[in-house]
């Protein structure tokens, strides 16, 4: 097998690889900004130099030639090497900064020109704290600065389009973000304008920064040159906390952090997984925060002498379940959500069951045209494929709309969805209807027909599983705390929070953004225990999801050890194929 030597560490390898990204895998860091591994290599950034040389071969016999101990004699390039272009090769002796002082000297002086004309902003760079040239500076770059001129200046607040303010003082010529725009997104909607010191990226005259993922090169730049328009000195990277999930607007059901501070989702930035979403993520599944911190609801309400009033969980749970027991099973209707987590559409499906109802059934949410064939798709929900993994069907909405509006149902649950905003029926057409409504927002159109209403827990406030459309099994984990949290929540969101280190007293910390809401978890065996069925779920969903993998072909081996952070491909029942 070939073999390459890194700072007199020998590495064996198989296949292709280019020297930076291969040193990265192995956990050796080298600086650099310009590289990416979805883009091309321009090498402009020279901070990845590197000595690399080969055994010195006897150019009459082709042998390698060896010293006084029999080691090969290795002969180094004249000039040192920008290790992102470098092809590993069978033999390859390289020495990084680690273990040669004139790479080291050469990284040193490559930063001290990258600094020369930047503008030593840090303290307001919303970049602060997580910029690689600030680290890098830190770390590989002269103590203090040569430089006693003036800087050149160039423009600053400048919206490139509707999401991305370009500070052109800042930038360093990577080209990351031009690249991003020719080779990933397709839009070709940014280009270098100028030469040398005064170059800065820009669109073409008249035109605006408008891609659908022009939010990603905000995200790969490697300064503070572009920042989110809608972010901007909002909050600090060390005064938020970072929790992993996914995105819930889409069938991809792309991988994210989502950044809290004082309990509010105040941005959302793509997660690395080669299997779903690579490194980026739509400008549409970032711009929705707001919707996990407005219009939310303060607690159950239960309807009285016409007008809905905040009642206590018990009182709802109680009403919810006489109206459930009383309703005669085949006028009774339980719709599961494309919205919800596959737990929390088994325990309806075990609620169906103990009322002898029919299995539930989803609306779908699909916009024909929307998708792009890449991360956008037509399919507005994130759990369509969990639902039809449960044996559930999306209902036929003319024929469930002519239903409502001839009165065939006396009590309908709806999880997780919205019914009259659905254009399924109108609030008037449920007026004889016993309506238990689990939802989020109090924009939800359902709500004026609800008899009793059940705050839910979203994305970022609950644990559970979703399924992508190509049958990725996928779990999400709290990001923001809720009122009486639960044990099985608690322990999910880990042991310590950047953004809980307030106090009453701090400016940013306000109790009040602790929503009053239950994962339907927590809600639905409540309801059920009151309907004399024991659903026994004492560790809560991952006891669920034990449950489901092990009586459900169809989530066979979906544990959540096995989900992991990257996600598990379930096997496609009806082909035997991974689908």
């Amino acid at each position: 097998m070939p073999t390459v030597t890194i700072d007199g560490t020998t590495y064996e390898y198989e296949g292709e690889h280019k020297l930076l990204q291969f040193c990265l895998d192995q956990g050796i860091e080298l600086p650099h900004f310009c590289y990416h591994p979805a883009m091309s290599i321009p090498a402009n950034c020279r901070q990845c130099l590197v000595k690399v040389g080969m055994p010195k071969k006897d150019r009459s016999t082709g042998e390698v030639e060896t010293d006084e101990n029999g080691e090969p004699v290795i002969q180094f390039f004249p000039k040192m090497q920008a290790s992102c272009t470098v092809d590993v090769q069978d033999g390859m002796v390289v020495k990084t900064q680690r273990s040669n002082e004139e790479v080291e000297e050469a990284q040193k002086d490559t930063l001290e020109f990258l600094l020369i004309n930047h503008p030593l902003d840090c303290p307001i760079c919303d970049q602060a704290g997580h910029c690689p040239l600030q680290i890098q500076a830190y770390k590989y770059g002269p103590e203090g600065s040569r430089f006693e001129f003036r800087k050149v200046h160039k423009p600053k607040r400048v919206k490139l389009g509707p999401r991305v303010t370009l500070d052109a003082e800042r930038c360093i010529n990577c080209t990351r973000c031009t690249r991003f725009t020719e080779e990933v997104s397709g839009s070709c909607q940014l280009t270098i304008n100028q030469r040398g010191v005064k170059n800065y990226p820009v669109t073409a005259p008249g035109e605006e920064f408008d891609d659908p993922y022009s939010m990603n090169t905000i995200d790969i730049c490697p300064v503070g040159a572009l920042t989110a328009t809608d972010f901007r000195f909002k909050a600090r990277i060390w005064e938020m906390s970072s929790t992993p999930s996914i995105v819930t607007t889409n069938a991809t059901g792309a991988n994210c952090h989502y950044w809290v501070r004082d309990n509010l989702v105040l941005r959302i930035t793509p997660r690395q997984n080669l299997n779903v979403n690579e490194y980026w993520l739509p400008d549409e599944d970032r711009l929705i925060y707001d919707r996990f911190n407005e219009d939310r609801p303060e607690g159950p309400e239960v309807r009285q002498e016409g007008e809905l009033q905040s009642v206590s969980w018990q009182q709802a749970y109680a009403r919810a379940a006489a109206m459930l027991g009383q309703a005669d099973p085949e006028r009774t209707l339980l719709l599961g959500s494309a919205n919800a987590t596959v737990e929390d559409n088994y325990l309806l499906v075990q609620l169906a069951e103990a009322l002898g109802v029919d299995t539930p059934q989803y609306i779908p949410h699909v916009e024909k045209g929307a998708g792009d064939d890449w991360l956008i798709t037509d399919d507005k929900t994130p759990n369509a494929q969990g639902c039809e993994r449960l044996g559930m069907t999306a209902v036929d909405t003319e024929l469930l709309g002519t239903q409502l509006a001839n009165g065939e149902y006396d009590a309908v649950y709806v999880l997780e969805d919205d019914l009259v905003g659905s254009g399924l029926c109108s609030v008037d057409e449920l007026a004889d209807v016993d309506v238990i409504l689990h939802y989020y927002n109090t924009t939800n159109e359902t709500l004026p027909a609800t008899n009793v209403a059940i705050p839910a827990a979203m994305v970022v406030e609950t644990v559970g599983t979703y399924i992508n459309q190509n049958g990725r099994a996928q779990r999400v984990r709290p990001a923001k705390e809720i009122q009486g949290v639960n044990r099985t929540l608690m322990l999910e969101m880990g042991k310590s929070r950047e953004d809980e280190h307030g106090t009453p007293f701090d400016r940013w910390h306000n109790e009040s953004n602790r929503v009053n809401c239950k994962p339907g978890w927590e809600s639905l065996p409540e309801i059920a225990r009151r309907l004399g069925s024991e659903m026994d779920y004492e560790k809560g969903p991952k006891q669920i999801m034990d449950e489901l993998q092990s009586t459900n072909p169809a989530f066979e081996g979906a544990t959540y050890d096995a989900m992991g952070l990257q996600g598990l491909q379930l096997e496609d029942v009806e082909a035997g194929q991974t689908a």
